[in-house]
């Protein structure tokens, strides 16, 4: 069976007392995202590790996430030197800001404020956001 699959991690440094190491840690557990046309849909579940798939209250097939909204997570969790963090909550519409220096630049998302940090966001409409810390002067209003 080739299909389409990501677990999203990221690496960051752990320390204990006197020793560090890199570790690769899952960012939502116990949650794989696949890519699979109907055909393909019912394959999946015979997979021993796969229980279910995420549906939505009150519907009955599977919760599809946009292409580009799995894109942005991707590239967040690829060049983000901050831990990225997922929200459930919903959040309050922000600014609407593109990353302009550090090693997200390219990235457009939202700008909120999360604990008197400066945040930028990207929304997983089925799942809230993931969000990482970055400094205000990184990001520019989008026109």
């Amino acid at each position: 069976m080739n299909i389409e699959n990501f677990l999203p991690v990221q690496e960051e440094i752990r320390q204990w007392t006197y020793r560090k190491k890199k570790i690769e840690r899952v960012v939502i557990p116990m949650m794989i995202f696949v890519h699979v046309d109907a055909a393909e849909r019912s394959q999946v579940l015979t997979l021993s590790a796969i229980s279910r798939y995420m549906v939505l209250h009150g519907e009955h097939t599977p919760a599809v996430i946009p292409d580009e909204q799995m894109e942005r997570f991707k590239f967040m969790l690829d060049y983000s030197d901050e831990a990225v963090e997922m929200c459930a909550a919903p959040l309050v519409p922000g600014e609407l800001i593109r990353v302009v220096k550090g090693p997200l630049k390219g990235l457009e998302g939202e700008l909120v404020e999360v604990d008197g940090k400066a945040k930028v966001v990207v929304r997983l409409d089925l799942l809230g956001c993931a969000g990482v810390d970055m400094p205000v002067g990184f990001v520019e209003k989008m026109k």
